[in-house]
């Protein structure tokens, strides 16, 4: 018994060193602009910029292989973000409306769940032959639920504002 527990120990202890090695000799280093980039995308690896998911997209951009105005989750507050970190200009987005979630208008809505099997986030919630709701704190407004709906009661809408992300407005005009 004491054989097996500390040939164990020794196998585990011989791989922990082989593993520590191989990190330290195989350790790429991530580009700084990459990081800065990642922390300001929102993070939710929809895909609606066309990239697998936000690291991707950030790389990309990082490389310049892509432009900022691709992140339709983060809106304008977030392509600003970032072409302040790239050091570029900003681009013209496709909405400037701001940030949006799904609406789903309760009293259309079959029950027919094809909007949550769309939904990469689970923000919708609902049952069977019931009516769906989205919630606005997990929803991403990668509209992949505004497709598959066959009555067309999902819309994209402006995010509600709340006390949790509400700030006051840049002022304008001179300052007295």
């Amino acid at each position: 018994m004491i054989e097996a527990v500390l040939s164990m120990s020794g196998l585990a202890l011989a791989a922990g060193i082989g593993l520590g090695i191989a990190a330290k000799k195989f350790y790429v280093e991530a580009s700084p602009i990459v990081a800065q980039l990642e922390g300001v995308l929102p993070g939710t690896n929809c895909g609606n910029c066309g990239f697998p998911g936000c690291s991707a997209y950030a790389q990309a951009m990082a490389d310049g292989a892509a432009d900022v105005n691709l992140c339709t989750p983060g809106g304008k507050t977030t392509m600003e973000e970032v072409a302040m970190v790239l050091g570029v200009e900003p681009k013209g987005m496709n909405d400037d409306a701001g940030p949006q979630v799904a609406y789903v208008d309760e009293a259309a809505c079959i029950g027919c769940t094809a909007c949550i099997k769309a939904c990469p986030v689970d923000a919708i919630v609902g049952g069977n032959k019931q009516s769906h709701t989205v919630i606005v704190e997990f929803c991403t407004a990668c509209e992949k639920c505004v497709e598959p709906c066959p009555v067309d009661c999902i819309h994209m809408v402006a995010k509600p504002k709340t006390l949790f992300d509400w700030r006051w407005e840049k002022p304008t005009g001179p300052l007295h």
